[in-house]
């Protein structure tokens, strides 16, 4: 009787492991913020379709289209002692580039840095 029962058990608890397993890698799935630089001189980031305003602390995966090579794209920590600076494309780059960010609360900015002073660029919030 133990024979037959021992594999039944063994492969109802490797399959509630893996479906547990499953489970969680949904759950805590990397956000996907969407970027885009040029063609003229402006600068969007986007979640869900919607300008991001204000976003929860946590790791974001960024991806940004570029399209001039007269832009950049940088995502910037403004205050604090712990500065944290990121850019996602260069200038002279043209095409789709990711990066993972992590956020940590605060205000925080994506620009172009050749062209910030022109108005460029946008703040959000990070929040707890």
């Amino acid at each position: 009787m133990l024979r037959r029962t021992l594999p039944l058990v063994l492969v109802t608890a490797v399959a509630a492991l893996l479906f547990a397993a499953t489970a969680s890698s949904k759950s805590q799935a990397t956000p996907t913020l969407v970027g885009t630089t040029g063609p003229g001189f402006t600068i969007t980031l986007t979640w869900k379709g919607k300008a991001v305003k204000s976003l929860k602390a946590g790791t974001y995966k960024f991806v940004v289209h570029d399209k001039a090579s007269v832009h950049n794209f940088v995502v910037e920590k403004e205050k604090g002692s712990n500065k944290i600076e990121k850019d996602v494309t260069s200038v002279q780059f043209v095409g789709t580039k990711s990066a993972t960010i992590k956020l940590t609360p605060g205000g925080w900015k994506y620009y172009c840095a050749p062209h910030e002073a022109m108005g460029m660029g946008h703040d959000f919030t990070v929040t707890k």
